[in-house]
Formats: structure tokens, sequence, C-alpha cells
């Protein structure tokens, strides 16, 4: 505020993902993907409030398709994610007469390095992608994408084609999306889900 003397804009891009199954894992790893997925968001926004609501500017939440559909072997990821998309929204409607724009982005999957940096079981640390990383939507890509939606004042935006599938497919036959996203999971290297 002392340098630029406004807000008009924040984003809430932090975010660390998990892979192994709930009955296996040490409950810290949830605890430490809300601190900094959900958390981390709610903190940010609270500070930022009466800036944004003074300038009539914009919050963005970087959410997840695992925002709208639960992953296996990511339930603190999804659980952080759903939380996330809630709050968002309801800050959204709480504000709906003060001029605060929200949106909600759900890229599907996207080339970073969230997948290498994800827990395991016991916290520590993945290392490496099971995914082909060089076959998805870049981060720069996505970049561009909200900040069309942030223009066009959207109140969420949801990337990829598979991310749109799913979400779309999920309203209607939510079963089968449980078995496609389950088969779709087992079939990663190293997946703790069993196909």
């Amino acid at each position: 505020m002392q340098h630029f003397g406004r807000i008009d804009v924040l984003i809430n891009n932090a975010g660390i993902s998990m892979r192994a199954l709930f009955d296996e894992l040490d409950l810290s790893v949830i605890e430490r993907l809300m601190q900094v997925n959900f958390w981390g968001t709610v903190y940010c926004t609270h500070f930022a409030l009466p800036h944004l609501l003074q300038s009539k500017g914009s919050v963005v939440g970087v959410s997840s398709v695992a925002g709208y559909k639960g992953l296996p072997a990511r339930t603190g990821y999804s659980a952080s994610k759903f939380a996330m998309h809630g709050f968002l929204e309801s800050l959204r409607i709480e504000n709906l007469k003060k001029g605060l724009h929200v949106l909600v982005a759900c890229p599907g999957f996207t080339a970073s390095n969230i997948r290498k940096t994800a827990l395991t079981k016991d916290g520590t640390l993945q290392g490496e992608s099971p995914r082909a990383e060089d076959k998805m939507m870049t981060a720069h890509q996505t970049a561009v994408h909200i900040l069309k939606a942030l223009h066009l004042k959207k109140n969420t935006i949801v990337l990829t084609f598979s991310g749109k599938l799913t979400v779309w497919l999920n309203k209607f036959f939510p079963k089968l999306v449980d078995s496609l996203v389950y088969n779709h999971l087992a079939k990663e290297h190293d997946s703790p889900i069993k196909s």
C-alpha cells in the first residue's frame, strides 16, 4: 500500500498438492494443505478486502477441477480446493452490492512443479511428476486465460478440454465420472490407486 497506494487485484495462487491414499495418510499432510491452499487464501483476502472494496477490485482464487470433483489419492488437495471454492463463492455473494469482483479459476492439469512438490503419505516431497508435463497447458497459457476472464469479470473459469468435460459430466453423470477419474488416475506412474 505504501508504494502503490491501492490494491486492484489479489490473485491467490499459492498451492501444494498430495498423492496418497487417505487410509495410509498422516493427517498432518491434510492440515498442511488446508493451511496453504485454504487458509492462505482466507488470510490474504481478509487483509486485502478493505482495499479491494475501496477500489472496486477483484479477488482471484486459483482453485482446480479438484474443487468440483474429488480426486482419489488427493483427498486433502480436493478438500482444500472445495473449501476455497465455497469461501470465494460466499465472498462474491456477500459483496454483490459493493462492486467486488470474485473469480474462481479452475485449471485442469497444467504444466508446473505442483506434482513434483506434492506431499506423500508421510509429508515428504514426491519429487517427480507422474504425468507427461510437456503435454499439458503451460502456466503462461493458463495465466493468459485467467487474465482474460478477469478482464471480462467472469465468476468462474474452467480450463482445458478434460477439465471442462469432467465438470460438465459430473453434473449429470457423477457415478460415471467417479469410474472415469478412478481409472484415469490409476494409470499414473506409481499410482497408489489399484487399477
